[in-house]
């Protein structure tokens, strides 16, 4: 008489609970490296009505200069002094063909202090600068604003 092997119970349903851990620790990885791919430091952008598309600003090699609310600069994504933009500003384009610096400025920065940050950027040596915004937000209402009624008879 031959051996015959006996198969054992057959599950009916698969076993998902390892590639639920596994989901788990991907998503928990993409959470946590997601936030360090940001190339520039974030701001809150001025709202226009008529933005110009600016494609070359989100690039890998692109100069951008932020300027937050409360006055703080940063080249990138790493804080700096306004003295120092003048040389890491030189030294950034001296080997590049497009020499042309982007600012991107909180709304509610300080007039004075974006203008500082333009005059350093000037000096140097940059001729094409870029201010970067956002398109506004329309509103849901269509009507036209009517002006307030004057008193006076």
């Amino acid at each position: 008489m031959a051996y015959k092997p006996q198969a054992g119970a057959q599950m009916a349903a698969p076993n998902v609970i390892p590639m639920a851990d596994i989901m788990l620790v991907l998503l928990i990885i993409f959470m946590v490296v997601t936030p360090m791919l940001q190339k520039t430091h974030q701001v809150d952008l001025a709202p226009v009505n008529n933005p110009r598309d600016t494609k070359d600003a989100d690039k890998d090699d692109a100069i951008v200069v932020a300027v937050t609310r409360d006055g703080s600069l940063y080249l990138g994504n790493s804080k700096i002094a306004k003295e120092e933009i003048t040389g890491q500003i030189k030294d950034r384009i001296a080997n590049k063909l497009d020499k042309t610096v982007y600012v991107k400025s909180d709304a509610r920065a300080k007039y004075g202090d974006v203008v500082a940050v333009v005059d350093e950027i000037r000096s140097a040596g940059v001729d094409q600068l870029g201010l970067l915004t956002q398109k506004a937000q329309t509103g849901g209402s269509s009507k036209p604003q009517t002006p307030p009624p004057t008193g006076g008879d």
